[in-house]
């Protein structure tokens, strides 16, 4: 089970039975909004309340990496593109819709739907 704290800490609980075990992951000193997966659950995502998108892969057990970090919006969302976990796809407050190359945070597309996007 993966989980952030408001303080921008990545938990892990590895719940076995009765018995647990808890690890701080990574801890990115911004507060977390949401945390994604990708389809083959070898990526994380996770997105800040400041419009950062960072990269954690759980099996490397490293530091999460800054894949995004916005300069004029926040991202209000961020997800995988499906089949596979080499491209994200993320929406600004704004209605900026960009199309992200994971490995490095390259982007790829940009739509802009020229109006204001919330979540409900």
């Amino acid at each position: 089970l993966y989980f952030s704290a408001q303080e921008g800490i990545l938990l892990f609980y590895h719940i076995k039975g009765q018995q647990y075990e808890m690890k701080v992951c990574a801890d990115i000193l911004q507060p977390i909004s949401s945390l994604i997966f990708s389809p083959d659950y070898t990526v994380l995502l996770l997105v800040t309340d400041q419009g950062t998108v960072y990269t954690y892969k759980p099996a490397h057990g490293g530091e999460a990496v800054k894949l995004l970090d916005t300069c004029s919006s926040c991202f209000l969302a961020a997800d995988f593109l499906t089949p596979g976990n080499k491209y994200c796809v993320s929406v600004t407050i704004s209605g900026e819709v960009q199309v992200w190359f994971v490995k490095d945070g390259t982007c790829l597309s940009k739509l802009n739907l020229d109006i204001e996007v919330c979540v409900t």
